[in-house]
């Protein structure tokens, strides 16, 4: 779309809007004019955030610096840029706002589950189809994307059994409500397997009582059953091997706008005080006391030197304690999904030692290990990266209650 008919539609945009008599007709037609300028930036911002990742080391960093958002957010535009940069076709459509931003997501999550080889014959194929996702809604375009990865799954070879085994996964968050939650996908012959566990944990756990507040429409009973009969399993009650969870209180001894130290519970979910008191006697309960990045309290052996590269739990329990995501300025990945990495590397001379320790995701550990950036950490654990285009950026001590 050219300057000129991005102006036309700004200045239609406007006039609709200045128009307090204009019928449904024209505030529909108003509506696709915002679409169509919205798909015309975004084609413009992808194709700028191409342009800064070949010249600077941390592209995103920049983005979130420039857009005003998060490093995650940041990521996830380039990624868009990327997929752009891979389908020539559908990104011309995008500049003519024929298609929205979300087509060029759909495509992008969709590529995630592949191998290399197989996102680029994929980007190929779709790029092909770009008069197919002009036609369609989001939605029906990333339906027609999977079919197309499909396709080309079973092009390669593999067996249907093999490639639903290659897309296994396990999903859990917390929704609005603080419900905990799990989704999951699995195999055939694993889903038989854990459906019949699951259906024989029911009938022996509740065949003569049932857990109360069980609501009494039988399909709600059933889903209310077996979610505390995969509850009863999962704690060992119906003959798996038990495991004894262990509660992590984070103290913060000097926690900004407050007096005195503050304590948190390093769970996923809400609780109330008195639930929190009572799941104590059910699980082994740790305290972890920091001040401004540092741990002043910890139990277990923090420092072990050069007897071995990989930390203990005890390191890595003190290190959640400082840390809810990934080191890096800005990344948001939480810290179950990182690595610890040594900052003076093992192979230098290194020790396994707390105050050698960070942890990172497996993204940035490649960037450290593998494109030349370099990590410092201050007295109060003020991170420091250095980038090889020479770019610094720099955080402070790590917050429990802020990103880095």
């Amino acid at each position: 779309m050219e300057i000129e008919a991005v102006v036309e539609r700004v200045e239609r945009i406007a006039a609709v809007r200045a128009d307090a008599a204009a019928d449904s007709e024209s505030i529909e037609g108003g509506l696709v004019a915002v679409r169509e300028v919205t798909a015309w930036v975004d084609a413009q911002q992808a194709a700028l955030v191409r342009a800064l990742a070949s010249k600077v080391s941390f592209p995103e960093a920049a983005i979130a610096k420039t857009s005003k958002t998060s490093v995650g957010q940041a990521a996830r535009s380039k990624d868009r840029a990327d997929t752009l940069g891979c389908t020539p076709n559908l990104a011309d459509r995008l500049g003519d706002g024929a298609i929205t931003a979300g087509h060029v997501d759909a495509l992008t999550r969709c590529s995630k589950q592949l191998d290399d080889r197989q996102r680029s014959a994929l980007f190929d194929r779709v790029d092909q189809l770009a008069d197919v996702a002009v036609s369609a809604t989001i939605d029906e375009f990333a339906k027609r994307v999977r079919l197309e990865a499909t396709r080309l799954q079973a092009d390669d070879g593999l067996a249907r059994l093999e490639r639903q085994k290659a897309n296994t996964r396990l999903n859990t968050w917390v929704d609005a409500e603080g419900m905990w939650n799990l989704r999951g996908r699995f195999d055939p012959v694993a889903g038989v397997k854990v459906a019949a566990t699951l259906d024989g944990a029911v009938e022996t756990l509740f065949a003569e009582r049932v857990p109360e507040r069980c609501p009494t429409d039988p399909v709600e009973k059933q889903k209310f059953l077996a979610a505390h009969a995969l509850e009863r399993l999962l704690a060992g009650a119906a003959g798996g091997k038990p495991g004894r969870p262990e509660y992590l209180v984070v103290v913060d001894a000097d926690a900004p706008g407050h007096v005195g130290p503050v304590a948190e519970w390093s769970i996923p979910v809400d609780l109330p005080a008195r639930v929190l008191a009572e799941l104590a006697g059910e699980a082994d309960v740790t305290a972890v006391v920091v001040r401004n990045g540092v741990v002043l309290h910890a139990p277990g052996e923090l420092n072990l030197g050069r007897t071995t590269r990989l930390a203990n739990r005890a390191q890595r329990r003190a290190l959640r304690g400082l840390y809810r995501t990934c080191g890096i300025p800005g990344c948001t990945v939480g810290y179950d999904r990182c690595e610890l990495h040594h900052i003076i590397w093992w192979r230098n001379g290194g020790r396994t030692d707390l105050e050698n320790l960070v942890p990172v995701c497996s993204k940035h550990h490649s960037k450290i290990h593998h494109d030349g950036w370099v990590i410092e950490l201050g007295p109060n654990r003020e991170l420091t990266l250095r980038t090889p285009d020479g770019t610094i950026h720099s955080t402070g001590p790590p917050g429990r209650r802020t990103a880095a």
